[in-house]
């Protein structure tokens, strides 16, 4: 492994920085300067090869690769598809919901995720919520609705809202006693929080690179744990969803065994160079430093943040990247703090500030500053 990075040196990677503030990573990563060179170099790809389709696939092969290691898995086991509402149809789709109806999911979950699964319901699927009560969600919401009629338990690792640590864990047990299959939503935390699938013991679990994964929108990556039954052919596909997608063969529909067999149509290319961009920051870095970096500097802004008589919507002993705040108008607060060149993330009734390993106190010094001056005004 190459020299790992601290917090200084991953910063300098982020020329975008110098003089600004990014706390919404949650929405979109920081742009590196590895990523401007992964832009232009496509476009060299374009210039100097015309089609260099084996050039682009090899991108997306690193991509699909590096994703696996990142999450203690296959390359086999993992699916490069275009986003996370992809994923989860793709997982959906495959399920016989006459054999076991029951999908359990959450308030929590992000409505692109929550959606997908309430769509199932046209082909008989029986939807249960784990309500949204304000407090950190305990297993045992989840063990109230999961019974022997769950096919497929979503469970998110990270809610989207506030940042807060699901007990992924725990439902995954409560989920596999039952015989349901377990689906995690990692895109809260890809990049940020280390991820081993094996000790989750989850079926299914989706993240992209535009978030922590610091590349951009357009590609997603679906873990299918190796071994699964295949109770059904995925409903969506395309020639790279087949055995060999270059025979050309418009007759044959030959699913693969592994997770390639929920792949579609040509992959995201652009979006790959993107993420093996964003994958050469991430792998000089050790994830256990970076969630004890974040953490203190979530503790330390929520704290503050406190002080000053702002309602935190994150609770303590589960926060995760960010730090949510209540607010009567989030998006004129977060307009007020990109006049300072705050970025931040607005999300219904809360504006949320996330943290990276480029983020330091500066930029809680420079945030908590900006919203007390802001409450003044």
């Amino acid at each position: 492994m190459s020299h790992l990075l601290n917090p200084t040196q991953f910063r300098a990677e982020f020329p975008s920085l110098d003089g600004a503030v990014h706390l919404a990573s949650c929405s979109q990563g920081a742009l590196s300067s590895r990523l401007a060179y992964a832009l232009q170099e496509i476009g060299h790809s374009l210039r100097e090869e015309g089609a260099p389709w084996g050039t682009w696939m090899g991108q997306v092969e690193r991509a699909r690769e590096r994703f696996a290691r990142l999450i203690g898995a296959e390359p086999g086991e993992v699916a490069v598809l275009s986003c996370a509402s992809e994923a989860a149809f793709q997982a959906a789709s495959s399920l016989d919901w006459a054999r076991r109806p029951g999908i359990v999911t959450t308030d929590l979950e992000f409505p692109s995720i929550a959606h997908v699964w309430l769509a199932q319901q046209q082909r008989g699927a029986q939807v249960r919520v784990v309500a949204d009560s304000g407090e950190q969600v305990a297993a045992e919401a989840y063990e109230e609705l999961i019974d022997e009629s769950a096919g497929l338990v979503s469970v998110p690792l990270h809610t989207y809202r506030n940042g807060a640590r699901l007990p992924v864990e725990d439902v995954v047990r409560l989920a596999h006693e039952q015989g349901a299959r377990v689906f995690v939503d990692a895109y809260q935390g890809a990049g940020v929080t280390p991820i081993d699938v094996r000790r989750l013991g989850c079926d299914y679990l989706v993240s992209g690179s535009l978030k922590y994964l610091l590349g951009l929108p357009g590609i997603a990556f679906l873990y299918v744990r190796g071994g699964l039954e295949q109770q059904r052919a995925p409903e969506l596909t395309g020639w790279f969803g087949r055995t060999q997608p270059f025979a050309f063969d418009p007759r044959l529909l030959d699913f693969p065994g592994d997770a390639r067999r929920f792949e579609t149509g040509t992959p995201p290319i652009p979006s790959a160079y993107a993420a093996n961009a964003g994958f050469d920051l991430i792998e000089r870095i050790d994830l256990h430093d970076v969630r004890r970096h974040v953490s203190e500097l979530v503790d330390e802004l929520a704290e503050r943040l406190t002080a000053e008589g702002v309602k935190v919507a994150s609770p303590a002993g589960a926060r995760g990247p960010q730090v949510a705040i209540a607010d009567d108008a989030p998006d004129r607060l977060a307009a007020a703090l990109a006049e300072r060149r705050i970025w931040t993330a607005p999300r219904g009734d809360l504006l949320r500030l996330s943290f990276h390993y480029y983020n330091d106190r500066s930029d809680v010094d420079a945030a908590v500053a900006a919203i007390s001056s802001y409450r003044r005004s």
